[in-house]
């Protein structure tokens, strides 16, 4: 692992206590240029996680706070009329950034839930008929608080299907807990946080990421789970191969933040729940949150080739 990223990760540690494995899990995402869901209970720390990786990967960073009243020109911009030139002129939204926050993604209408479709797919947004780039690297961190919860709105499975992870941070272990309780404040911590890197590092490594070797025995692997989701009468519907790139992807990276130049079945298993838990639905209607639960017997049941 390089000094910089040993760094991001020793930082963020610092304001995270005790969630090590999910911290790196939303590194590797990034890494892996995906868009990351974090999903769990209010208080846990997911908008504090998003704000410590920002700071720590040195990143433009915008939060938006998602309420049920919000329309897509709020996250999106509009054009506003100047009098003195006769004109009207474009006023950009907090969509123009390194980093979005969208926090509490799912209290917003599915209209403006749609606002952040195009963004997360093409790194570019279409505003009154004219389309305009996004900043490079450009990631969304979503929070949202589970669906069973009052006020919210479910993300459609398009949606979800764009976030290459979803990951639960839970609460934290006694000891931590403690460090917690005893501890600065959190945002007091976050404020001080200093940039262990910058935007063109972060280009770099994201490059290194795709050239991490994957032997045809891995991809193998890979196919194997793909297809075992496809073929099984358990899921209502198989893995996409957007998600199978996914899992590739977010694979080399894991192998990256160990120092590896090739991937193993094992980054393969580590990720393979932040990958496919939001994807994954039981023809028994088992509760999404779930999903985790479906993606560690996905592993159990498809062996290693």
């Amino acid at each position: 692992m390089s000094t910089p990223l040993y760094n991001v990760i020793a930082q963020t540690e610092q304001v995270i206590v005790g969630k090590p494995h999910q911290i790196r899990l939303a590194l590797a995402c990034l890494l892996a240029r995906g868009h990351l869901l974090i999903e769990d209970l209010p208080g846990v720390g997911k908008t504090t996680m998003a704000h410590a990786l920002a700071r720590s990967l040195g990143l433009q960073f915008q939060r938006i706070q998602f309420t049920s009243d919000m329309l897509p020109a709020d996250i999106l911009g509009v054009s506003i009329f100047q009098r003195d030139s006769s004109e009207f002129k474009f006023h950009p939204g907090p969509i123009f950034a390194q980093m979005i926050l969208a926090d509490e993604v799912n209290r917003a209408m599915p209209k403006t839930q749609s606002a952040l479709l195009e963004a997360m797919e093409e790194q570019q947004v279409t505003i009154e008929g004219e389309t305009r780039p996004l900043p490079t690297p450009f990631f969304v961190i979503a929070t949202q608080n589970p669906t069973y919860q009052i006020g919210t709105f479910p993300l459609p499975e398009s949606q979800l299907d764009r976030f290459l992870m979803r990951i639960q941070l839970g609460y934290p272990d006694p000891q931590a807990e403690r460090g917690l309780l005893a501890g600065v404040d959190r945002r007091e911590l976050v404020s001080k946080l200093t940039p262990q890197m910058n935007a063109a590092e972060l280009l770099a490594l994201q490059s290194q990421v795709r050239q991490v070797f994957a032997s045809p025995a891995l991809l193998d692997y890979v196919q194997a789970i793909v297809r075992h989701t496809r073929e099984s009468a358990r899921f209502v519907h198989g893995l996409s191969p957007r998600a199978g790139l996914s899992l590739l992807g977010a694979a080399r990276a894991w192998a990256l933040l160990d120092g590896r130049s090739a991937v193993v079945p094992e980054d393969v298993q580590a990720v393979l729940p932040g990958v496919a838990s939001h994807r994954l639905q039981s023809v028994q209607e088992e509760p999404r949150q779930d999903g985790e639960k479906l993606a560690r017997d996905l592993l159990e049941a498809v062996a290693i080739p």
